[in-house]
């Protein structure tokens, strides 16, 4: 063989090679991308028989309580295939909320048996069917956190409007009034609040008409905004303006002794102004010499106004 032929010959089977290796890993790669595909549709699988399950289970307790369901024949029991195939081998969901479904079925299921062995017998379902519709709640609150948390715990669920909850059920058709003398989507929202899981917005403490018809008391209301605000600290300047200041009593001064000015430099005439005399209680010491008194209004043309009193001669007022 020459070397132009083994050349030849090398390079041909390192391409095939390399051809070989790269199918070999686009197969295994389809493969892993099938499998992950396959495991999301078998998730969503199990919420969807799930939620078949609830709504034929809903319906028979609705016909119970109407009483069109009368024979243990037109109760389906309940099976779930989905999610035996699902928890039959490993997979990557949590298997913690796969565990709360397989529980909730099972409950489920029981009620079914407890109900179907009343009507056979002819007895009240009714003790039954009520046992039952708190399962299927349960059950509901599982299935909302399974499909639109990815099936973590209440208390590990992220916040969510209340709202979002009924939007869930209602894109879903779980009607409120469903069962009668129950408001299905309320329940439902209770029940996820009583596990743990944070609603907004918080319930209220009273209906409007509590409110207002109670006689209402801030700080009796432990469920009341604002409830025993703090005692604002008091400032020292504060505290000085709070101490009563003792009142200063004008006291009686001599007239100063008149000097003689010249005409010239003597000013206009002031209108005498007279304010009424102060009372002093006879117990207050006397503490200052008497102070300014602010002059009280006259008219324009100069007179005092009507009830005042003369000046008392000697005596500054």
């Amino acid at each position: 063989m020459s070397d132009a032929t083994f050349e030849t010959f090398l390079v041909s089977g390192l391409l095939v090679l390399i051809a070989a290796v790269a199918y070999l890993a686009w197969s295994a790669w389809r493969w892993v991308d099938r499998e992950r595909d396959m495991e999301k549709l078998a998730l969503t699988g199990v919420g969807h028989e799930m939620r078949l399950n609830l709504k034929r289970m809903l319906a028979e307790l609705a016909g119970l309580a109407d009483g069109t369901l009368n024979s243990e024949i037109d109760i389906v029991p309940v099976v779930h295939p989905q999610l035996d195939a699902l928890l039959s081998r490993p997979n990557e969901a949590d298997r913690r909320g796969l565990t709360i479904i397989r529980g909730n079925y099972n409950e489920l299921s029981a009620h079914k048996q407890s109900v179907r062995a009343a009507l056979s017998n002819q007895n009240d379902a009714g003790p039954s069917a009520s046992v039952a519709v708190d399962a299927v709640i349960d059950s509901l609150t599982t299935l909302y956190l399974w499909e639109e948390h990815k099936g973590r715990p209440p208390e590990a669920a992220q916040s969510t409007r209340s709202w979002d909850v009924r939007d869930w059920m209602k894109s879903h058709k779980f009607h409120a009034d469903t069962l009668p003398g129950m408001h299905l989507r309320d329940q439902v929202v209770e029940r996820l609040r009583r596990h743990g899981m944070t609603l907004t917005p918080q319930p209220l403490t009273y209906t409007a008409s509590e409110y207002f018809a109670m006689q209402y008391d801030r700080k009796a209301d432990r469920n009341a905004p604002f409830w025993k605000r703090k005692a604002k600290p008091v400032v020292a300047e504060d505290a000085d303006a709070i101490v009563e200041e003792e009142p200063i009593v004008p006291t009686e001064v001599d007239a100063a002794p008149e000097q003689d000015v010249p005409a010239e430099n003597q000013p206009e005439p002031v209108p005498e102004i007279h304010a009424e005399p102060a009372f002093v209680e006879a117990e207050t010491p006397v503490a200052e010499p008497a102070a300014s008194v602010e002059p009280e209004p006259v008219e324009p043309g100069g007179e005092p106004l009507p009830g005042t009193k003369p000046p008392t001669p000697g005596v500054v007022h």
